[in-house]
């Protein structure tokens, strides 16, 4: 069922969706047994490209890669792997990464440089390089076939930890029609971007140009996979990736159609930073965290993202704790100073605190809405008009299994 906002809405589809785009996936047998674990993602033509990657020190191979790829502004193509993120893996590394490359733009028969990289799952441990090249043969294959290709499919084929897969798609109206943006991410731990979310992949059928599209990619990224934190630890392999092919023959040219469409990417990015944060390793329940009266959007985000990071404001999260002290706290401890005597803070309706004094509330009522698949945290700060929101989810025991015996 599409979601409707002004001039745009958000529906079902995938990569896929925009038109000539078409993905694919398939299993090599990399770590995960039974599901698919490698991934294309195929334009009809070059596309105008922009990407965003980590600024973790010990980055990836396949970000290397792909970095050079977005300096150049043009890709028809992405090859992406799940079980092994092919980081600090050292030379080999590269070498392999190059190799995957080169293997899918030779099935596809264009230049190397229009190929996209992208890997995740364990780190220190070299691709697995006979059954790597076994996946892209796969893949090649299927693409040779023609078809609609199965964007659903490949949005599994890219999960590590995910319980669940995380795709969608926005069709926006602009001066001269309609376009449309396709979206697959994945994430749910090692999640505290520096940039984004492990891995996040738009496409869109839109005409616009490359300094316009970098622009635009940067606002979004800032405003939802940057404000996502599921267990404080940035990762050595995030990247999101946006192509635009212009086949729709709509260009998003005058500021109307620029302002709509990106409204549209960023309520896109926003949805699947929400599916992120919701599947988070081990995780009962998202946790919203909404910053009002903040000195500025900055301002406010940073105080966000610090309270959805909180273990202590996480674990009272999953023990139905209405532990208000724990989001002011969390709050305090970062960006630009306020006044404790303006503050007022309310979850999921109820007051807990106003005008910086605790508001009377049945503790037990305040237990039982916390019972619910979302937990929101409102703080006004009472400062200044800055407004932002940020996504995590609660802390349970078994994220704590989960990471204990990731590797063995």
């Amino acid at each position: 069922m599409a979601t409707m906002h002004d001039g745009f809405a958000l529906e079902s589809g995938d990569v896929g969706t925009p038109a000539g785009f078409k993905a694919y996936a398939a299993f090599a047998g990399i770590r995960y047994e039974g599901r698919p674990d490698m991934a294309l993602i195929w334009s009809a033509k070059p596309a105008v490209f922009s990407g965003m990657f980590t600024t973790n020190s010990a980055e990836a191979a396949p970000v290397l890669v792909t970095r050079e790829v977005a300096l150049s502004g043009l890709s028809q193509a992405a090859i992406i792997n799940s079980g092994n993120a092919n980081a600090m893996t050292g030379a080999e590394g590269m070498d392999h990464a190059r190799r995957m490359q080169g293997s899918l733009a030779e099935g596809l028969s264009i230049p190397p440089a229009f190929v996209a990289v992208a890997s995740t799952g364990v780190i220190g441990v070299p691709l697995p390089m006979k059954r790597v090249l076994g996946g892209v043969e796969a893949l090649v294959a299927q693409w040779q076939q023609g078809g609609d290709g199965d964007g659903k499919a490949a949005a599994e084929a890219i999960l590590t930890t995910d319980t669940v897969t995380k795709a969608l798609a926005a069709r926006v109206q602009l001066a001269g029609g309609v376009v449309h943006i396709g979206m697959m991410a994945k994430g749910s731990g090692m999640i505290h971007p520096q940039m984004a979310t492990m891995l996040a992949f738009f496409t869109t059928d839109a005409v616009i140009a490359k300094d316009s599209l970098d622009e635009m990619i940067h606002r979004v990224v800032d405003r939802s996979f940057h404000r996502v934190s599921v267990d404080g630890d940035p990762s050595t392999n995030d990247m999101v990736l946006c192509w635009a092919n212009g086949l729709s023959s709509v260009a998003v040219a005058d500021p109307p159609d620029r302002e709509r469409f990106e409204a549209a990417l960023t309520a896109l990015a926003q949805a699947g930073a929400r599916l992120i944060a919701k599947d988070g390793e081990g995780a009962t329940r998202l946790l919203t965290v909404r910053v009002v009266g903040a000195v500025s959007e900055a301002d406010a985000a940073q105080k966000a993202r610090a309270a959805v990071r909180s273990s202590l404001v996480k674990s009272a999260v999953y023990g139905r704790d209405p532990n208000w002290g724990r989001v002011v706290a969390a709050v305090g401890a970062v960006g630009i100073r306020f006044d404790p005597s303006r503050v007022r803070l309310t979850m999921n309706g109820l007051t807990l605190l106003s005008d910086g004094r605790p508001w009377p509330f049945d503790e037990r009522v305040a237990s039982e809405a916390m019972n619910t698949d979302e937990v929101v945290f409102v703080l006004d700060l009472g400062s200044g008009q800055g407004t932002a929101e940020a996504w995590g989810c609660d802390l349970t025991e078994r994220y704590v299994e989960i990471n204990a015996h990731y590797r063995t």
